[in-house]
């Protein structure tokens, strides 16, 4: 018998000043069972900086290759983000750039791992990808209170993030990356 998702629900006051969003989040996401923990936080956390009307995690969860691990459609339903986490294959962000107007990709892994892999690929739009490396301190304080009901804050302002979980913070830098360095 296969074994299933396992739900985690975060709630995540999000202040984010630098696109002026104020909300209270409750995000409920599942788990998979081949999914690593610092993989979910960093779709959790991609949700909350990617966050605007529509946004969702793909039904097929992390096993989808079709679909986009997080999106974005507007009210005809047409796409209008893909966002890929970690360390994805060429081709599927060559695929997210035919498909989506938007397309940005969060990396909890390590940098080189990430430029290796795309290095010399043929991506469609390269130059209009967001690629956001998550600071591995942010990632280790949320793994450190991971629950099945958890709640954290979360500010953003001037691209420098800074969160709050049971006590403890963290205040860091999002780095931006660019394919062309």
């Amino acid at each position: 018998m296969a074994l299933g998702s396992t739900i985690y629900v975060f709630t995540v006051e999000l202040a984010d000043t630098d696109r002026g969003v104020f909300e209270t989040l409750e995000i409920r996401a599942a788990q998979h069972p081949s999914e690593a923990p610092d993989y979910l936080l960093t779709r959790v956390l991609a949700y909350c900086l990617e966050y605007r009307e529509g946004i969702a995690f793909s039904k097929g969860g992390v096993s989808d290759r079709d679909e986009p691990t997080l999106f974005a459609r507007d009210l005809t339903g047409a796409l209008q983000l893909w966002v890929e986490i970690g360390v994805p294959a060429p081709e599927r962000l060559h695929l997210a750039a035919k498909s989506a107007p938007e397309v940005a990709l969060y990396c909890h892994k390590d940098e080189r791992q990430l430029r290796t892999r795309l290095k010399d690929a043929n991506i469609h739009r390269a130059n209009a990808l967001r690629l956001y490396l998550l600071p591995r301190e942010l990632i280790e304080m949320l793994l450190r209170h991971l629950d099945r009901r958890m709640s954290f804050t979360l500010t953003v302002s001037e691209g420098h993030l800074y969160c709050s979980a049971s006590g403890d913070d963290v205040d860091c830098a999002l780095q931006t990356l660019s394919l062309s360095e």
